[in-house]
């Protein structure tokens, strides 16, 4: 019996190659629409698949392969006597080989068409064929990616295609068909604005629709194996990224990088869904009376910010960012939240970092840093987008809502009124202690978050390394060239505190005061609040309550 193949892809590339030898190779070729007129283009013979079954393309498309004939023919185990003998009382022939790729609903989910426009690049006859075929591996060929043509073809000319290796296009089948489904469901559950349903956000079954953006070197040591994997149906930073320099990112570096930009659009580019600065406002907490937005300038090290801080200019915020941690900066990820000029670039490039990510790089900026060769320049053009953060645990996944949401409330339970000066630093200090581990502390001295203390099993630990090292930075800002005349080189110690959670005793107001802090702004809600807000109002801090909690565990 003549040996027949199904090929309907939308993707063409390889398929002539595949198709030429089958033809050649005395294969009858059946074929629907778009791929049967690129192949007769090609003079390619070619069986209308309308032919095998009897029954014309129907309602504009959307039905041609969804038919006994077909699905028989993919389905039928050669094995079974009963099962061939059935092919023969309805005359029907196998099918040995389907070639077939699917309608890019990945590619149009994110090009901003109509819900029904949308829809229609639902593929059904597509994974229906495939998912037939791929059941019946044993029998039939299965082909959903065009590096397996070569692989088949040199299969075939040998006369053997092992197990092995159809079980494996056929589990390739599977995995497609599977983030292929997960794409629709998320897009059709719109799982990113749910609404007001109860359970909308979280669906019974959490889908997940990822495709290999490439293997790794190595995962965070180098006995583990790694590999990043991207969305299929929305772009987040990490799809907008572009490298223009070094050694290619690793496991560590990718987990850096995501925190590093996370942490510096979070002055630069206010997330969707965060109360920002017109929120802040309509709180009576600030007004938007500034003249540009500056620069944010973040700095991670082993996933942990070591230094963030504001300019009017990048070098500024620069130098600002590394007088926090002149130590642990060494080796570590610089994010800007504004483009890179050749001034800065020439400060950035004095030190060594692993990377350094900006919305742009200036031509002289660009080659001044190429200059070191192994350092990663990557232009990040999308801001942090996810509205969801998945963890895995042994046998499952922990999915929440992303921290974006700043504060509940601003409300002042001291006698002691907060400085109107220290009141943008509370903010900054609230924004970026949500980047930090818990417990978490960060002490705020003219945007630069100068003490951080994060990772620690107590609170008063954490407020005592991130006051202790906030003395150091006032010090090394004084003797900073660059600084000098700023408000963070004036010698001052730093006047504001900020808790990611309540203050379970009164000792972390007693090391504040002890260090000079005149403002602190925590959650609240701690069953011992008063005796936080009494040794405020005896030692003249102001303390203010957010409402809102930012562990980061």
């Amino acid at each position: 019996m003549k040996r027949r193949a199904l090929i309907s892809v939308f993707y063409k590339e390889g398929i002539l190659e595949l198709a030429s030898y089958l033809s050649a190779s005395d294969w009858e070729i059946l074929s629907t629409g778009g791929t049967s007129r690129y192949l007769q283009e090609n003079n390619i013979s070619v069986t209308d698949v309308a032919s095998v079954t009897g029954f014309p393309e129907c309602l504009d498309g959307r039905v041609k392969t969804l038919h006994p004939a077909i699905h028989a023919g993919l389905l039928a185990r050669r094995s079974e006597r009963s099962h061939m003998d059935t092919l023969g009382k309805l005359n029907l022939a196998p099918i040995d080989l389907a070639a077939v790729n699917l309608y890019p609903f990945f590619e149009k989910v994110q090009a901003g068409l109509s819900l029904e426009e949308t829809v229609e690049f639902i593929d059904i006859g597509g994974p229906t064929m495939l998912r037939s075929a791929a059941k019946n591996y044993q029998d039939v060929i299965v082909l959903t990616d065009p590096e397996d043509y070569p692989e088949t073809m040199a299969g075939l000319k040998k006369g053997n295609l092992s197990p092995e290796f159809r079980r494996r296009l056929a589990g390739k089948v599977f995995d497609l068909t599977s983030a292929y489904d997960a794409a629709i469901a998320r897009y059709l559950l719109n799982l990113e604005n749910p609404g007001d349903a109860a359970d909308a956000a979280y669906p019974e079954y959490w889908p997940l629709s990822l495709k290999k953006a490439r293997n790794l070197r190595y995962g965070e040591n180098s006995h583990q194996s790694a590999a990043l994997y991207l969305n299929t149906d929305r772009p987040g930073a990490l799809g907008g990224l572009e490298q223009l320099n070094g050694k290619e990112l690793g496991y560590n570096n990718i987990r850096d990088l995501d925190l590093a930009w996370k942490a510096a659009c979070a002055f630069g580019f206010p997330p969707d869904g965060a109360l920002g600065e017109a929120g802040l406002c309509s709180l009576g907490v600030i007004n938007l009376e500034r003249a540009e937005t500056p620069a944010c300038c973040a700095a991670v090290k082993h996933n942990t910010p070591c230094g963030i801080a504001l300019g009017p200019t990048l070098v500024e915020a620069y130098e600002k960012a590394y007088v926090c941690d002149p130590v642990s900066i060494f080796g570590g990820i610089l994010a800007s939240t504004v483009p890179v000029d050749a001034a800065s670039a020439a400060k950035l490039a004095e030190l060594f970092l692993e990377i350094v990510a900006a919305p742009d790089f200036e031509e002289e900026a660009l080659a001044i840093l190429k200059k070191k060769k192994n350092l990663r320049v990557i232009r990040a053009r999308l801001a942090p987008r996810d509205l969801k953060e998945c963890i895995a645990v042994d046998g499952g996944l922990l999915v929440q809502e992303a921290d974006r949401h700043l504060l509940e409330k601003w409300e002042v339970v001291t006698k002691t009124v907060p400085d109107a000066a220290d009141i943008p630093d509370m903010i900054f200090g609230m924004r970026a202690v949500t980047f930090v581990k818990s417990n978490a502390i960060v002490v705020v001295k003219d945007a630069a978050a100068v003490g951080i203390g994060g990772g620690q099993t107590n609170r008063i630990w954490a407020a005592e390394q991130a006051l202790a090292r906030s003395a150091g930075v006032v010090k090394a800002a004084a003797e900073n060239p660059v600084l000098r005349g700023s408000v963070l080189a004036d010698g001052r110690p730093p006047r504001v505190l900020a808790s990611d959670a309540f203050f379970p005793f009164a000792d972390v107001v007693e090391a504040a005061a002890a260090a000079g802090i005149k403002a602190i702004i925590q959650p609240g809600g701690s069953i011992r609040d008063k005796e936080s807000i009494e040794s405020c109002d005896r030692l003249g801090i102001a303390m203010v309550f957010t409402g809102t909690r930012h562990f980061k565990h």
